[in-house]
C-alpha cells in the first residue's frame, strides 16, 4: 500500500483520489496475485499430479483424484494470500482476517468430506466391505467433523473461543439428540447389523411392512436402500432392521439349493387298488419297472405266507395307484438334473382337505438364480400334471364356468326331468 501510494503521489492526485485510487490498485494488485497463484495451482500442479496418479500401480490415489481432494485442496492458496495481506488494509484488517479463516475452514470442510468419501471409496475395493459396511460410520464423522468445524466458524466471527461454545453445547444437548435422533438410532442400528452379520450390501431381503422384495444396493447411517425386482427402490429406516422382522435370503443363495415346496391336489374319488392291467403297464414305465417286480414279489410272499385271501381286494396287502405315483414322483426327482441331491428331497402326503389329497413335493433346486429356479420347477410340474392320469388319478380344480356349462349341456336320460 505504502509503495502505490508514494507511486501515486507523483501525480499530484486529489488526497481523497489518491486514497480511493491506492485502495483500488492495492485490491486488484492482491486480485491478480491471487489469480496468477490460483492457475497455477490447477493448470499446473494438479496436472502433474494427476499426471503422476494415472500413471503408477497404486488406485487408491485415483480414488482421492475421482473425489476430487486435490482440486479442493488448491482453494487454500488464495485464501492464504488474502491472510497474508490483511495488514494491508489497517481498517479492515480483522474482517478480513475472519473472512480469510472462515473461508480456509470451509474448504477445509469439504475437503475432508470428499477426504472421507475417498476412504469409503478405498474400503469398498476390499471383500470385507460386503459384510463389514462402514459408510455409516464415516457419516457419524462426516456429521461430529461438520459441527465442530461450525462452531469453530462461529467463534471466529464473535471472536471468541470455541471452548466456550462447547460448554454450552450441554444444555443444548437434549435439542441434538432429538435434531439427530434417526442419525443416533441408525448408528446404533448400523452396529448391531455389522457386529451381527445380519444385513450386507448384495443380500436379498423381504420386508412387506416396507414394501422391500429385492438386492440391498447401499448401506447407509440412515437408510438401507433395496432395489426391488422391479426396478423400485425402496428405502428403510438402519433401525427398522433392528426394531422389526424381515427375511433375508442369503443363507439359500450360499446354501447352493433353493426350495420347491408345492403340492398336487388329488382327486380323492380317482385313488384305488392297482389291478392288473394296470400293473403291466407300470412295469413298462423305466423309473418304475424293477419297483414293481420287486414290490410285487415282496406282496406275493406276504400274502401267501399269511394266508391272505385275495379274493376280495381288501385282504392283506395290495398296491394303489396313488402309492405307486408317489414312488414315481419321487425317482424321477432323484433323476431329474435340476435338483440338488445332497439336500433334502421327499414326496409327502398332506391331511387331506375339501380340495382333495395333497401330494407334496419337498426338494431343494441345484440353481439359485431366480429364472433357473422357476424354470426347474415348472418343467417338473409340467411333467407331473401330464403323467398323473396315466396313474389312473384326476387332479383336483374347482368347477369352472365351463364344466358348469358341459354338465348342463350333457343330454337327459328317459323320463329325467329338468329343473
Amino acid at each position: 500500500m505504502d509503495f502505490i501510494s508514494n507511486w501515486l503521489s507523483d501525480y499530484n492526485l486529489n488526497s481523497t483520489v489518491h486514497k480511493y485510487l491506492s485502495t483500488i490498485i492495492t485490491i486488484l494488485f492482491i486480485a491478480m496475485i491471487c489469480i496468477i497463484a490460483n492457475f497455477i495451482t490447477k493448470k499446473i500442479v494438479i496436472r502433474i499430479i494427476t499426471h503422476i496418479v494415472n500413471n503408477n500401480k497404486y488406485q487408491w490415489d485415483n480414488m482421492l483424484l475421482d473425489r476430487k481432494v486435490f482440486h479442493k485442496l488448491s482453494h487454500f492458496v488464495p485464501a492464504i494470500i488474502i491472510y497474508n495481506f490483511s495488514t494491508t488494509f489497517d481498517y479492515f484488517k480483522d474482517l478480513i482476517e475472519k473472512g480469510a479463516i472462515t473461508y480456509l475452514i470451509i474448504v477445509g470442510l469439504l475437503v475432508l468430506n470428499s477426504l472421507l468419501n475417498a476412504i469409503n471409496d478405498i474400503y469398498q475395493t476390499y471383500e470385507i466391505s460386503k459384510t463389514r459396511p462402514m459408510k455409516g460410520y464415516i457419516q457419524v464423522v462426516k456429521i461430529i467433523v461438520i459441527t465442530l468445524g461450525i462452531i469453530v466458524v462461529i467463534a471466529n466471527l464473535i471472536g471468541e473461543s470455541p471452548v466456550i461454545l462447547l460448554s454450552g453445547i450441554g444444555a443444548l444437548s437434549a435439542v441434538l439428540m432429538l435434531v439427530f435422533k434417526d442419525s443416533l438410532l441408525g448408528l446404533v442400528a448400523g452396529i448391531q447389523l455389522s457386529s451381527n452379520d445380519m444385513v450386507r450390501v448384495g443380500d436379498w431381503i423381504q420386508m412387506p411392512k416396507y414394501g422391500a422384495d429385492g438386492d440391498v444396493i447401499d448401506i447407509s447411517l440412515n437408510t438401507v436402500q433395496v432395489q426391488n425386482w422391479d426396478k423400485t427402490i425402496t428405502m428403510i429406516p438402519s433401525y427398522a432392521l433392528i426394531s422389526d422382522s424381515f427375511i433375508n435370503w442369503r443363507g439359500m443363495q450360499t446354501s447352493g439349493g433353493r426350495r420347491i415346496k408345492r403340492s398336487l391336489f388329488i382327486d380323492k374319488n380317482s385313488i384305488s387298488f392297482c389291478t392288473d392291467e394296470m400293473i403291466e403297464k407300470f412295469k413298462s414305465i423305466h423309473y418304475l419297472s424293477e419297483y414293481i417286480l420287486n414290490r410285487e414279489s415282496e406282496i406275493a410272499e406276504y400274502n401267501t405266507k399269511n394266508g391272505i385271501n385275495r379274493s376280495n381286494p381288501v385282504n392283506g396287502r395290495a398296491l394303489t395307484n396313488i402309492g405307486v405315483f408317489r414312488v414315481y414322483v419321487n425317482y424321477y426327482l432323484q433323476k431329474h438334473s435340476g435338483i440338488n441331491q445332497e439336500m433334502t428331497l421327499m414326496v409327502r402326503q398332506l391331511a387331506p382337505t375339501e380340495h382333495g389329497l395333497p401330494l407334496e413335493i419337498y426338494a431343494f433346486s441345484n440353481d439359485v438364480r431366480w429364472a433357473v429356479y422357476e424354470s426347474v420347477q415348472a418343467d417338473i410340474f409340467d411333467h407331473l400334471f401330464a403323467v398323473a392320469p396315466e396313474f389312473g388319478l384326476r387332479l383336483f380344480q374347482s368347477p369352472s364356468g365351463n364344466d358348469l356349462r358341459t354338465m348342463l349341456d350333457e343330454p337327459r336320460v328317459d323320463g329325467e326331468r329338468g329343473h
